[in-house]
This record gives structure tokens, sequence and C-alpha cells, in this order.
């Protein structure tokens, strides 16, 4: 790497995550192309020093001062392919935010992300978590990707297939730190049918009929839910939904019902999806609060750090919550984010 494009040392992380946990970057690095990434990532190679991706900061835990290098991927750029047509592709560096490029795409008439606003984080993030939200995944839309393949430093497309995708999982998750995601490629759609049958959007559209709304509207409606529902990382650090919902056997969810009549549960192909924010409430949890850390007192799944809380104490409280969850229902919690060591 070139005198000017040396990493920075000692970077103070706590404002690039979303749960504003404090960390210590030893180097750290922002890359706004594949050739910049590419030359970081020789130079902690050649240095000996692990590597932490940042995209958004929106789905990982810091535990702790990381000590070696975090390369921030701040790829810009959106563009349209074929956008004069009834379907295009919508083509998002991987530094982009997220939702911005759902508003973007919702304002341009093009469906099939709309549902997704207000996820927080980065286009080059969401594929690794599958994102979903309201009835539609991240996997319903993406077409391929452009990541660099770590392994041979070279960069490769993956195509949907490719990708792996399952519920709130991917090949990236399967292979942590293998690739690293710089271009993202949606196909959308300006006659593509709206997903309006999920339960809570279902209700706050009442009795419009999908024929009246466009894509920016139920862009608007899934904000609307999410505000009422989600605090603002902006002002309540958090993570998002913290952990999975687990799906469990037929046969265990039968069980569950019997003891539990108001447990709720979605049928699905490999078993009965739970909802694990119903698992946490009933475990009374929701509202909790230590002195630095607790619970969002309106989703059980949000795990907040009201007072400057660090990620040991987030880990704690989640490992608490999730053991007591195991005890009471026999199900074991998964956490989303990712533990960054």
């Amino acid at each position: 790497m070139s005198a000017q494009a040396e990493p920075r040392e000692f970077v103070e992380l706590g404002d690039l995550n979303t749960l504003h946990v404090p960390a210590v970057a030893r180097y750290y690095q922002e890359v706004a192309d594949a050739e910049a990434l590419q030359a970081a990532l020789g130079w902690a190679e050649a240095k000996g020093l692990p590597v932490q991706i940042l995209g958004g900061g929106s789905n990982l835990v810091f535990d702790g001062d990381f000590p070696g290098l975090v390369v921030r991927i701040a790829v810009r750029g959106r563009t349209w392919e074929q956008a004069a047509q009834q379907a295009a592709t919508l083509v998002l560096g991987a530094g982009e935010n997220w939702h911005e490029a759902v508003l973007y795409a919702a304002g341009a008439g093009y469906r099939g992300i709309e549902n997704l606003a207000l996820i927080p984080g980065t286009a080059g993030a969401a594929p690794v978590q599958n994102i979903g939200a309201y009835g539609v995944e991240l996997c319903d839309t993406l077409e391929s990707l452009t990541a660099l393949d770590r392994r041979s430093g070279e960069l490769v497309t993956l195509t949907n297939a490719d990708c792996r995708f399952a519920y709130r999982d991917s090949l990236f998750k399967q292979n942590p730190g293998l690739y690293v995601i710089l271009e993202v490629r949606l196909r959308l759609a300006r006659d593509k049918p709206l997903a309006l049958g999920y339960g809570d959007l279902e209700a706050y559209l009442g009795q419009v009929e999908s024929a009246e709304l466009t894509a920016m509207a139920v862009a608007e409606a899934v904000m609307a839910i999410r505000r009422r529902k989600l605090p603002d990382p902006e002002m309540i650090p958090n993570a998002g939904s913290f952990f999975k919902n687990p799906v469990v056997p037929a046969a265990q969810f039968d069980e569950l019902q019997a003891s539990h009549p108001d447990i709720v549960g979605y049928p699905q192909s490999e078993g009965v999806k739970l909802a694990a924010a119903w698992l946490i409430d009933r475990c009374g949890w929701k509202g909790y609060r230590n002195a630095r850390v607790g619970v969002h007192n309106r989703q059980a799944l949000v795990l907040i750090n009201h007072s400057g809380g660090s990620g040991r104490d987030i880990l704690a409280l989640a490992a608490t919550i999730r053991d007591s969850v195991r005890d009471r229902f026999g199900v074991v919690l998964e956490m989303e984010p990712g533990i960054v060591r």
C-alpha cells in the first residue's frame, strides 16, 4: 500500500456499530473499490494480522478491541440496467445505504424490495444475512453479486443459486470471511405483485386494494410499522432482531402447544417456525434493564445499549435470555449478529 493509503492506527469503533459498544481497531482502513480492498488485505496478510470486514455495523457485536485490521467497505454507486423496461436490474455498490436504496427503487416505480425498507446496514451486508421482513427476503430479488474470493484474491460473480440462501442464512454466513461482497444486482419490476399478506402489513393497510398501492406506499407503511415497534439505533443503540426465530419439529410444537395454547408458530416445510419474541416475552424479559443494557419495552427481540454498555455486557444478557428460554421451553435460540473478537 502507498504511504497515502496506510491504515489508521487505534481507531475507536463505537460510532461505527449500531450498538455503539466501545472497541478499538489496532488498524483501520476504508476501501472504495476492489483494488483498494485487495491492497488492504495484502497489507494485513504481509503483517500476519486478522481482518474484520465492516459494512454498516448493524449486525455485529464487538467483544472488546480488535487486534488486527478493520476494513470498512465504502464502495458506492447506484445504477440501472434496462431501466426503460417493465423489469430492470438495480446495481448497487456494497457500501450503499440499504434503506436509501429501497426508497430509490420504490421512487422509480420498481417493486420487489419495498417490504425491506428501514432495515439498517449496507447493500453489501444484505446478502450475508439474507435480510427479510414482512413476507419478503433478499433472495427473492437478488440476481447475482460480485465478490472478492479471499482464497484466490480474484473477483468472482455469484448467482442467486451460488449464494445458498436460506432463512437468515447464506454461503457467506456458512463461510465467514471467505468472500467480500463489492456489488449486488437486484432484479425488480414495475408490474411485480406487491407482497401484502404479512399480518402487520395487511392490518396496517386495511381494505386498500393492491391496485391502488405503489411500491413507495408499501415502503412507507413498512416504515411506519417498524418505527412503531422498533427503536431507532441513532436514538437507542441496538442491532435489530438479536435472535433468529427457531424452527422446531412439528411433534415438538404440538407438545409446546399443549402446555402453552397461545404459543405463536408458523408451519414450514421443515417444521414449525416459532416467534422468538413470544418465547422471550413469556420468560419475562421484555422491558428488562440492568445498569447498562436491556431489552426493548415494545419488542422483546431487540437488545438495547441504553447506558454505554460493552459488547460483553450485551453478550452476557443474550446468553442469560437464551438459557432462560431453553430451560422453560426446551428451545435453543440462535443469535443473529456476528461476534467479533
